[in-house]
């Protein structure tokens, strides 16, 4: 069941639900806005100009209220609210309309998990042929919350728990300490 605007409200009054700083203006019908941070993140430069997902992918990390998503670019980036899910609530991102209509990709892998508690990373990709400029603070995406038939048995509580921040990708975790490839 996804929540309205009222459910939300409630939740986040009773504390249940928490997303720090929020404004009562970012709670629609069915959903909460979301506004850009000011941390953004790019790949590094590396010397054979390959990704391999057992090795740490090192990033370029920057604070900034402004942007400058040149066409092509893909950046890391932050919202301003850091968010705690109960066990009960699963959340979806999903990007502004009228950003889409700019060529604004705006993901995150789409689902934040029950117990999930953090600042949320989003992947921003200009598919436009023209620079957009982003600005730290602007409604970027919304959150939509769902309430389980039970709460989780296992809550998140994965390598992304807590990030604060563009944060990059841990998928080199996923593998085991003997299979990372050897400098």
């Amino acid at each position: 069941m996804i929540l309205s605007d009222g459910e939300i409200r409630s939740l986040i009054e009773g504390r249940s639900l928490r997303i720090e700083p929020i404004e009562a203006s970012q709670i629609q019908p069915a959903s909460v806005d979301i506004r850009l941070g000011d941390t953004f993140c790019v790949l590094e430069d590396n010397s054979n100009g390959i990704i391999r997902m057992k090795e740490e992918v090192k990033y370029k990390t920057m604070r900034t209220d402004r942007y400058l998503l040149l066409p092509g670019q893909f950046v890391l980036a932050t919202t301003m609210e850091y968010i705690m899910l109960p066990n009960h609530l699963t959340a979806f991102v999903e990007g502004r309309s009228s950003l889409g209509r700019l060529g604004l990709f705006i993901q995150n892998a789409g689902w934040v998990d029950p117990g999930f508690e953090g600042e949320i990373t989003l992947e921003l990709f200009n598919a436009n042929r023209y620079a957009i400029e982003l600005q730290a603070g602007h409604r970027i995406g919304q959150l939509v919350f769902a309430k389980m038939e039970q709460e989780a048995l296992h809550p998140y509580s994965g390598k992304y728990q807590g990030q604060k921040g563009a944060t990059g990708s841990r998928v080199f975790l996923d593998f085991p300490t003997s299979d990372m490839a050897q400098p």
